[in-house]
């Protein structure tokens, strides 16, 4: 079988996970490491699928080069080194593996915690020095002492969990976790100053973004008791590296231990490497064998699945989606991309809000996922480029488009309903659909009115006036041009007052003919939908 899709692997990976590759005929790849960006971008157009580590730089130059690229698999947590704005806009999927070398990131925090407290690589260094310092290395108790753990993501709780363990009070700061879910895991939830305030131990495991960019800064360590120790073994650039040294300088903080610098290598004139009471290492926090070859085998995993069948697991800038939650959500996307698709040819302007309704069971789904498949139908409808669901919803706020998303458990006449309203500086118009079965979809109201249509096919969509012989003249005239009628649904407000027909019609209708059906009397409006 000819391989389908190319992967380009730019950084190291272990043969475990270039072994998962070599399974699939429908993929190859190529292993080329040490590209600096100029490279990558001179070669990323002709692959599917990029596997990196933190070597490679993908920025956004590799990003706009990259006409074939669907996804980017970082070997690891942080990625920091992809342009996420870009990919994003392009509509890559960016993933990363985040699980594999949690345990391992872990680990090495407490073990800096240790060493810090015992002052063990300066004994070492001491002893191998021939001397014998035992006063100088008085150490300090972790027991009964108060950590403070910033960010409660899967490497944060097995930090908060070792340190239980070893009988420490654990505090933690998560802008997006509950008390009560820390509360399972044994930490006490608090703010961030208050969490400075309070902590003896203070380690830090958040992503790097423009929010956490220098929190542990100046004004956090005014806020600091005295003798208070940091560790970092997340990213360089959280610690505000001139705050700290500055702190660690007036006695503030009474040590740090750092396996990240905002620079990497740090520069050998780095001032915080020639303090005694700063201890580093080179970013060894997920560097274990075990870590190296697990990360490798879920990356590798994840790119695959992904480009063979669609699913996606621990993306950075869009849901992850396992595969029985894609099995659950896929016909509530296709019904909100099939309603997008609707309003887009029913409206002539710009859209300006856009608000998706999840009803009954539908409340219970995943909304951002759903609110992005009626972005991806809605904007194809104005667009002339590629749209999916990692770019809709980026490109919807950067055309000013307010998107909100409501839910309502009550059922009516149907199980589960997806509504989309969409405003202009014309009006409203709002479509609301139902998923029967778990498979068979149907619009079941338009801008008010009741209807029952499956949206695949040709429409003919006309209001009129609920009068006798509306009906007999559009098949009149529809027959005349040789446009055969597959079916027909009607919804009116009141006997006699406004209606709406959906004629199903078995291929396009030029534009002359819609002219030519707004000239029956009771015709108001006539537009050709296409799903």
């Amino acid at each position: 079988m000819a391989a389908k899709f190319r992967i380009l692997l730019s950084d190291s990976l272990s043969d475990q996970g270039i072994e998962v590759l070599r399974q699939y005929p429908q993929i190859s790849f190529d292993h080329k490491t040490g590209l600096k960006p100029a490279e990558l971008t001179a070669i990323i157009a002709a692959y599917d699928g990029l596997i990196i580590r933190s070597g490679t730089r993908v920025t956004r130059e590799v990003i706009e080069a990259a006409d074939s690229l669907k996804v980017i698999g970082r070997a690891g947590v942080g990625v920091d080194n992809v342009d996420l704005d870009a990919a994003t806009r392009r509509g890559i999927v960016v993933m990363n593996s985040p699980v594999g070398n949690s345990v391992t990131t872990a680990e090495h925090a407490i073990s800096m915690l240790m060493a810090l407290t015992r002052h063990i690589p300066a004994a070492n260094a001491s002893i191998r020095a021939g001397k014998w310092e035992r006063g100088k290395f008085t150490g300090t108790e972790v027991s009964n002492k108060t950590l403070g753990v910033i960010g409660l993501g899967n490497i944060g709780r097995i930090v908060a969990d070792r340190a239980i363990g070893l009988k420490m009070k654990v505090i933690g700061f998560d802008p997006i976790l509950t008390a009560e879910a820390a509360a399972r895991v044994g930490v006490e939830l608090v703010a961030l100053d208050e969490l400075f305030k309070r902590a003896d131990f203070i380690s830090v495991h958040t992503p790097l973004t423009d929010d956490t960019r220098g929190i542990v800064g100046h004004a956090a360590f005014a806020l600091m008791k005295k003798g208070v120790r940091i560790i970092n073994c997340a990213r360089g650039g959280i610690v505000d590296e001139q705050a700290l040294h500055e702190a660690l300088m007036s006695g503030k903080v009474a040590g740090a231990a750092l396996d990240v610098f905002v620079e990497e290598p740090p520069a050998p004139d780095n001032p915080l490497l020639k303090l005694d009471s700063v201890i580093a290492t080179p970013h060894l926090g997920a560097a274990t064998d075990e870590a190296q070859v697990q990360v490798a085998i879920d990356i590798a995993h994840q790119i695959v699945n992904f480009l063979l069948e669609g699913t996606i697991q621990h993306a950075v800038n869009i849901p992850a989606l396992s595969t029985p939650e894609l099995e659950k959500l896929e016909p509530h996307l296709r019904l909100g991309e099939k309603l997008g698709v609707f309003l887009s040819q029913v409206i002539d302007e710009a859209p300006t809000k856009v608000t998706v309704g999840l009803g009954g069971e539908a409340a219970g789904l995943k909304a951002e996922t759903i609110t992005a498949s009626v972005l991806k139908g809605l904007l194809a409808g104005f667009m002339d480029q590629p749209l999916n669901f990692v770019n809709a919803p980026y490109i919807a706020r950067e055309r000013g488009i307010k998107v909100t998303e409501t839910r309502s458990r009550e059922t009516t006449d149907f199980v589960n309903t997806l509504t989309v309203t969409v405003e202009t500086s014309a009006g409203i118009h709002e479509v609301s659909g139902t998923v029967f079965g778990n498979r068979t979809l149907r619009l079941v109201r338009i801008d008010g009115y009741r209807v029952e249509a499956v949206p695949e096919g040709y429409y003919l969509m006309l209001h009129n006036r609920d009068v006798p012989g509306v009906v007999g003249a559009i098949g009149t005239m529809l027959g005349k041009s040789n446009i055969n009628i597959a079916g027909l649904e009607l919804g009116r407000d009141r006997i006699g007052g406004l209606a709406l027909s959906l004629v199903e019609v078995d291929e396009p209708v030029p534009n002359e003919m819609l002219e030519r059906l707004k000239t029956i009397p009771a015709i108001t409006t006539a537009a050709f939908i296409k799903f």
